[in-house]
């Protein structure tokens, strides 16, 4: 297993993982085609290289992705650095039915991702979405529970306010939030990643490569397939494509004149923002994971950070980063 760096988790949990972790959700669901066997071996390289921090979720491929990430780690469980969620929740067909954070039915998750992922502990336990209609006091006060009883090691919120954290820390130490941010996704730096970096919070940045539009490789909707789900992201939809578009030709003119692909001066920017914060790249291809996973030796001068502050200012994007029902469950 060769060296990777590693970043702590959270300011005082003693805890740390790699640098850059492994977003599993595309390997089931969301992204086109699935192909679990070719799944399994990227995960295994994943590991192999040093990347031990792995991101999966009880509704990715309505528990399918826990599965699939249960078989690739049964025989090496000790080198993985396991991170799951609860809180959304599907019917058999796959439609979203709502989000619970009640007491119980944290248990009832908790108990049914261990037995997907086959596994006896949980490392990171999110909630992935705040429920509005339970106080966050009595979903923290459950996790922490799980965290007494062995099942869960640390725990983590997902998409949640600035305020919404700093209540949770007077329950139970918050390890880490998730939250997506990118070069093309700059909002939590008005006052979500202040936030965590004063109560000592690690900050996991969810689709860093912006869904994969900022690795220069989608030039039309087209190259989408049909039932990929970004054909009904607004940022990937009309007149935004193209003004996206642009912003991305920074991207790439930079990335030429440094001798490195635009996937990886996206990561590693990302990772430029500080120690605390650990991108989660998705994938589903070897080349893709070794590609990414030579960001962590990109580096830039002042001059460089500063031109891409220029090139791709808080709120350059074009669109919102979800349609508008999926808004309204994000940072509350």
């Amino acid at each position: 297993m060769n060296a990777f760096p590693r970043r702590a988790l959270g300011r005082d949990s003693g805890a740390s993982v790699s640098a850059m972790g492994l977003g599993c959700m595309g390997m089931s669901e969301f992204y086109g085609a699935r192909d679990d066997e070719e799944s399994i071996r990227v995960i295994h390289r994943a590991l192999d290289l040093g990347i031990d921090f792995l991101d999966t979720a009880d509704v990715y491929g309505n528990g399918t992705n826990e599965q699939l990430v249960g078989r690739a780690i049964n025989d090496r469980r000790e080198r993985a650095f396991l991170a799951t969620k609860f809180a959304n929740i599907r019917d058999e067909k796959g439609q979203f039915k709502g989000i619970s954070g009640r007491p119980d039915y944290v248990k009832q998750a908790c108990e049914r991702s261990l037995e997907r992922l086959k596994t006896d502990h949980i490392d990171l336990y999110y909630q992935h979405r705040v429920d509005p209609e339970t106080p966050i006091e009595e979903t923290i006060g459950a996790m922490a529970e799980l965290v007494r009883q062995g099942k869960v090691r640390f725990i983590g919120m997902s998409e949640a306010a600035p305020e919404t954290i700093r209540r949770a820390m007077k329950v139970h130490p918050i390890a880490a939030l998730q939250t997506e941010y990118s070069l093309w996704t700059r909002d939590p730096e008005t006052d979500v990643l202040p936030t965590c970096r004063e109560l000592g919070v690690s900050f996991v940045a969810y689709s860093p490569l912006g869904r994969g539009f900022l690795t220069g490789q989608l030039q039309s909707i087209d190259d989408l397939a049909p039932d990929d789900w970004r054909r009904n992201n607004p940022r990937f939809q009309g007149d935004n494509f193209q003004k996206n578009l642009d912003l991305v030709k920074q991207i790439e003119a930079m990335a030429k004149r440094k001798n490195v692909l635009p996937s990886q001066l996206a990561l590693a920017w990302v990772m430029a923002q500080g120690e605390d914060i650990v991108p989660i790249p998705g994938t589903k291809r070897i080349k893709y994971l070794e590609e990414n996973a030579a960001a962590v030796k990109v580096e830039f001068s002042r001059e460089e950070l500063a031109e891409l502050d220029a090139a791709l200012p808080r709120g350059a994007a074009s669109g919102t980063r979800y349609p508008e029902a999926g808004m309204k469950s994000v940072n509350r």
